[in-house]
């Protein structure tokens, strides 16, 4: 069967069904149960990933079993680091990518972050954010494939490294002119 990429706009009577995903696959490799401080935005879902145009929730399904998730919005932290470097308007920030294990090793995260990229840079967003944890497996790597870069390793309890990826795209051709007519004079 064909696995499909979908906006949560698109599939609003699967809400119970997302959250009950996120928070099995948050037991799976958080070993953690249901946290208001932490889970507010899957408690939350339609405020957080609905409702807000600039902020979105992709979800892959074969037929009718949700495999996995990603979120984005507008970046809405205060992490004291980060103060003045990134904000809601200039900043997407990832949430919630979860791959069901079954279906892992099959390009699925790269589908979804693909998703949300596009997203991006369709609501004009000139960075994305994320944070990640070394302890969670490949996770490093994989944002380190995606293009991201290592902001800050916080080297916490809970080996959390900070993450950005900048979107917008430096038009090379027009240095590479500059240079070849500076050269010239």
């Amino acid at each position: 069967m064909a696995i499909v990429i979908k906006e949560v706009s698109e599939i609003q009577n699967k809400i119970p069904y997302i959250k009950d995903f996120i928070f099995d696959q948050i037991k799976k490799e958080y070993n953690g149960d249901i946290n208001p401080q932490y889970h507010y935005d899957i408690l939350e879902i339609e405020e957080y990933y609905f409702t807000p145009q600039r902020n979105n929730l992709f979800v892959a399904m074969e037929g009718d079993e949700i495999i996995g998730t990603i979120a984005v919005r507008g970046y809405d932290k205060s992490f004291d680091e980060f103060k003045g470097k990134y904000d809601k308007d200039t900043t997407a920030s990832i949430w919630r990518l979860f791959v069901d294990e079954k279906f892992r090793r099959n390009k699925l995260a790269t589908k979804l972050y693909t998703a949300v990229e596009e997203f991006s840079k369709e609501n004009n967003y000139k960075y994305i954010y994320l944070h990640t944890h070394k302890n969670l497996e490949g996770a490093l790597l994989f944002w380190q494939k995606m293009g991201f870069d290592i902001t800050l390793d916080t080297d916490d309890e809970f080996q959390t490294v900070h993450m950005h990826k900048n979107l917008m795209k430096l038009d090379l051709e027009y240095v590479e002119d500059r240079e070849e007519s500076i050269i010239k004079s």
